[in-house]
């Protein structure tokens, strides 16, 4: 026994072309039902705060200049002395230039130093996950041949179509054995 089997195709007739085992028919829309889904949005939200921001400056002199003399004084006295081998005239002159050198370094080096605090506003951009309902399909109910047939289509397609719209449709069908 031989079964007939009939299909609906999904898309609109748009061509004039035959097979052999198909035939057109038209249908007209009796319902438009929107199909919700959920889905997650990154909301972005700019978010702003008040903070300390260092103030830097520049410190001239201000070390420890009879300290650092003295420093540069044992470390040229030594020096002098270790290349001298011991002539106390060298070991003396390597004290006095250690401690000009030491005692200049002291009032004419420079550092930056925080001088102080500002308040300044930083803003920045912060996202948060919303979860929103949209439509994403619709159901398109017809009426062929007083037979009522639903076809799921995308928003577009539904966003198009309206209630008492007509469209062709291609019947395509096979014979099983």
């Amino acid at each position: 026994m031989k079964n007939l089997i009939v299909a609906l195709m999904v898309t609109l007739f748009a061509s004039s072309a035959h097979a052999d085992n198909s035939f057109v028919v038209s249908g007209r829309v009796t319902n438009i039902t929107p199909v919700y889904t959920q889905v997650n949005r990154q909301q972005p939200t700019q978010v702003c705060r008040n903070v300390e921001v260092p103030i830097y400056g520049t410190v001239q002199g201000g070390g420890d200049a009879a300290g650092s003399a003295l420093l540069g004084m044992i470390i040229g006295g030594v020096i002098g002395d270790a290349v001298s081998g011991g002539d106390g005239n060298a070991t003396a002159g390597g004290a006095v230039i250690g401690g000009i050198i030491g005692a200049d370094r002291a009032q004419n080096g420079s550092r930056q130093v925080v001088t102080g605090y500002r308040t300044e506003r930083q803003c920045s951009t912060e996202y948060t996950s919303v979860r929103e309902t949209v439509v994403n399909e619709y159901d398109i109910t017809y009426n062929v041949q007083g037979q009522i047939i639903t076809i799921r289509v995308n928003r577009v397609q539904g966003e198009r179509a309206y209630q008492g719209q007509t469209n062709r449709f291609r019947i395509r069908y096979q014979l099983i054995d």
